[in-house]
């Protein structure tokens, strides 16, 4: 399944050695830095990194998941952080040791993750394209500054990468174990970032544009479902013991939401505030009153307004800038070995610069050819992208998708050499030596 048996030897040790590379600067980020990555305070309680980690003792220590909540049971996240750091706590202990023992497994993980796309870069076009694109992940700063912060793309980002491997295995094999493989998969994201449900929809979509038997679509669509179901069932029961109601997911999608409709995080104009006096002070903070389901119904109201009387603000606002949002700047919010932040972001540029160009190609092939694998890579990166439209939308959410935008960057700079090399062999060693 993973084997590399018909790529050539020094395209292995190449590699293996990038595989190494990424371990190593990887490990000595995190065990050099340490708490650098760190983006609050555990005193404080001030941002995510630091509110997993107290959420995880009060798992280990109460029995309860928390976050915001004081030590009250909580359904603002998904389960997936604290139970990864609370089963470390429980092996190295509640102090520094189990969140060093985080950063090294987000190290593993992030060597895993060179190979995997190696993987799926070889399957989808060659050897050479697939160690194009492992090397460009081994140099991308980015990276090194996930595997040292407590946050979950580094964990996220493998599921994904994962799933989308095997959605195109599923699809090249049409066999159920591998639907069953791509539903866990898609659990296992959902249990981190709960946005990751609705993917089966591209496979649905690439069913029907491969012309897939209806009696097929029904009997994956059925796998994959059951699968999904039982693996979400002891959420949904915990749910409704502590809440006395069904939560597919979480209560906090008001507030990403809320945040997502105000245009670069500013209160809405002052019509707004006439035409709604509920909001009786005016200003931003009333907007975030209340609870998650009221802040919900606030965002429609912004939307709704602000569609209606300022329309190619909010269009643009709504396309161009979320797009920017999610792709334009690395994450990179902390440096690692002193590499300043400018330059990453001008590396960033081109790389997405380049890598942009190969995804039109592909998308130019893909329909030209009917190919689905390439296809399948293009509506998977549509999907993660259009998902958190509605949502407040920055680096740290597009960051996960960046392996399949870099996959379109190594496609094209393949077709380039290959091209080249096609030129100098038409040119002929006479023409050459004159």
């Amino acid at each position: 399944m993973f084997n590399l048996n018909h790529v050539s030897k020094p395209v292995k040790m190449t590699l293996w050695c990038t595989i190494l590379f990424v371990f190593a600067v990887s490990a000595a980020s995190v065990l050099l830095y340490g708490d650098h990555f760190l983006l609050g305070s555990y005193e404080k309680l001030n941002n995510d990194d630091v509110k997993y980690v107290n959420s995880a003792k009060i798992l280990l220590n109460k029995h309860t998941l928390a976050y915001n909540s004081g030590e009250e049971p909580s359904s603002f996240i998904m389960p997936g952080m604290p139970f990864i750091l609370s089963g470390l706590m429980l092996i190295f202990g509640q102090g520094d040791a189990a969140v060093v023992a985080f950063r090294i497994l987000q190290v593993v993980l992030q060597a895993f993750s060179v190979y995997l796309i190696f993987v799926i870069a070889n399957n989808l076009f060659n050897s050479r394209t697939a160690l194009i694109a492992s090397i460009a992940t081994a140099l991308y700063l980015p990276d090194y500054f996930s595997s040292g912060v407590i946050l979950s793309e580094t964990i996220f980002r493998t599921i994904f990468i994962l799933l989308v491997y095997f959605s195109l295995l599923a699809l090249k094999s049409n066999q159920t174990k591998h639907y069953i493989i791509v539903a866990v998969l898609v659990v296992m994201g959902c249990y981190f970032k709960p946005h990751t449900g609705l993917f089966p929809v591209v496979l649905f979509l690439l069913w029907l544009f491969n012309k897939v038997s209806w009696k097929t679509i029904v009997k994956h669509t059925a796998v994959i479902s059951v699968t999904m179901v039982l693996l979400l069932c002891p959420w949904w029961i915990r749910n409704y013991i502590t809440f006395d109601e069904f939560i597919p997911f979480t209560k906090s999608a008001g507030n990403p939401m809320l945040l997502g409709a105000l245009i670069n995080n500013a209160a809405p104009a002052e019509p707004f505030f006439d035409a709604h006096p509920e909001y009786a002070t005016r200003d931003r903070a009333s907007l975030f009153a209340g609870s998650d389901d009221a802040m919900a119904d606030t965002a429609k109201k912004i939307i709704s307004f602000g569609f209606k009387h300022q329309p190619m603000e909010y269009l643009k606002w709504y396309t161009v800038d979320k797009m920017t949002g999610l792709y334009l700047g690395p994450y990179y919010w902390k440096t690692v070995f002193n590499i300043p932040h400018p330059l990453v972001v001008l590396i960033h540029f081109i790389m997405m610069l380049i890598s942009s160009a190969g995804l039109l190609l592909m998308l130019v092939n893909a329909i030209a050819r009917r190919n689905i694998p390439y296809l399948l890579i293009l509506l998977t990166l549509a999907y993660f992208t259009v998902i958190y439209i509605p949502f407040v939308a920055f680096s740290r959410y597009g960051y996960p998708n960046i392996f399949l935008i870099f996959l379109g960057g190594a496609y094209l700079i393949e077709r380039v050499i290959s091209v080249q090399s096609v030129k100098d062999l038409a040119v002929g060693p006479e023409a050459r030596n004159l």
